[in-house]
């Protein structure tokens, strides 16, 4: 290995580990100035962070948020050539360390708002149309299969973070405690805008019955054990309507 590749190595390390760099390898210059750059390295990770959750770090608090995020960084330093992912591991870390959470609705929080930034990414696709639907004969829906667009996610959430989301968003400071809810959130994008729904049984069904592959004379069978059998097929086709006007399902 070369000096400079020694040099490289433990400038890498030192920087990932967030220690100094040994005076044996830089001048006292040198270190000092790897010393400013590191703590503006770590900073511009916190930053990415408070970039990526946006919500997050106005409910934590800038202390309890930056706490997090520094232990966050030493577990997870980043690996990918853009910040926009930096933080994919936050939710599970957050989960596993719960010392570093005030409240267990954060997690669910922190779910919601990386769901929605990966809606705003993801691939675009055509959408089916109400008239492609009504174009489909009636012999032919039991074995139509429907795809959700690429954006569509739908989380087992255990507390109602959305109150506290729409909250924030408009400015408020004063934030309720969070209720214990045990519920399904569907998070999808709509044109450039991300969207978000909290889900009943029956709507929760449909979309589960979607992401498993199964057909429409399917899905109704697995409604019929909820809603009844006569019930089924409308309740089947009004939940079709609903998510077509939303923009979650993709052209056949």
């Amino acid at each position: 290995m070369t000096q400079l590749q020694t040099l490289q190595s433990a400038f890498q390390t030192a920087l990932l580990l967030d220690q100094p760099m040994t005076p044996t390898l830089l001048n006292a210059r040198g270190v000092t100035q790897f010393g400013i750059y590191r703590n503006a390295y770590r900073a511009r990770l916190r930053g990415a962070l408070r970039d990526n959750f946006e919500a997050l770090p106005l409910v934590m608090g800038d202390d309890s948020f930056d706490a997090l995020a520094n232990a966050y960084i030493d577990q997870h330093p980043s690996r990918h050539y853009s910040l926009r992912w930096f933080g994919h591991q936050l939710c599970g870390f957050m989960a596993a360390n719960e010392a570093l959470v005030e409240h267990p609705a954060m997690v669910d929080l922190a779910r919601m708002e990386w769901a929605l930034r990966n809606a705003f990414d993801a691939a675009p696709a055509a959408l089916l149309t109400p008239a492609e639907i009504a174009a489909i004969p009636a012999q032919n829906w039991a074995q139509l299969c429907l795809t959700l667009h690429p954006s569509v996610q739908l989380l087992d959430m255990q507390w109602a973070v959305g109150p506290i989301w729409h909250a924030i968003k408009s400015g408020q400071h004063e934030l309720a405690p969070p209720e214990a809810l045990d519920h399904r959130l569907l998070v999808w994008r709509q044109g450039m805008n991300t969207q978000w729904k909290s889900l009943g049984p029956s709507e929760t069904i449909f979309v589960q019955c979607l992401q498993s592959g199964q057909n429409f004379g399917e899905l109704c069978e697995v409604l019929s054990q909820a809603v009844g059998a006569d019930h089924a097929a409308p309740t089947a086709v009004n939940l079709l309507n609903q998510l077509l006007g939303a923009g979650a399902i993709c052209a056949l």
